[in-house]
């Protein structure tokens, strides 16, 4: 456990907030840690075999956190910030990304509680029917952990933005994003 885990212990209780302009550089930080590099090989959520390159950058979490229909939600346990996940809304459902656990943390059980907590704010604050998200479809462990959590495959696939380094370099031709919906009522 790194330091800065030392101060965060799983029995203290979780808070939910919207981001704000302040907590940019903080979220970039996160999810670069839970997805690329050797960091965030500590974790199971990582990508570092199939990409190198960024997962995002501060103009791209602004975006979410400016959007009008989005909200950035934070997870901290005593002021830290532990996790983060991206909402949408989106006509009648909900759209789910940019869902990241402090590596070090992650296998414990945060992110049950968290989705779970994307979900019901989706359902009472926006009516939302659905909940979508997109995952790289060569990420097996992963769709197998949304389909733990009642997500459904559809094989509806989009390409992965090959040549845009803002979604990060890929280390194999074959990556591809599925849709993942799970019903909220």
């Amino acid at each position: 456990m790194d330091t800065a885990d030392a101060t965060v212990r799983v029995t203290d209780p979780l808070t939910f907030r919207t981001a704000t302009e302040a907590d940019v550089e903080a979220l970039v930080a996160l999810i670069e840690s839970a997805y690329r590099g050797d960091a965030s090989r500590a974790g199971w959520t990582t990508e570092a075999d199939i990409l190198d390159g960024q997962r995002t950058d501060p103009e791209g979490v602004a975006d979410v956190v400016g959007a009008e229909n989005s909200r950035m939600m934070i997870v901290e346990r005593n002021g830290e910030l532990i996790a983060c996940c991206q909402l949408e809304h989106r006509s009648d459902h909900a759209y789910f990304g940019m869902f990241a656990v402090r590596p070090a943390l992650q296998g414990g059980g945060l992110g049950k509680v968290i989705i779970a907590e994307a979900e019901r704010f989706a359902r009472a604050e926006w009516g939302a029917k659905e909940m979508h998200m997109t995952v790289i479809s060569a990420r097996e462990e992963l769709i197998a952990w949304y389909e733990r959590r009642g997500y459904a495959r559809t094989g509806r696939m989009t390409p992965f933005p090959y040549g845009d380094e803002r979604f990060g370099v890929p280390r194999r031709a074959d990556l591809e994003f599925e849709l993942l919906i799970k019903p909220l009522v």
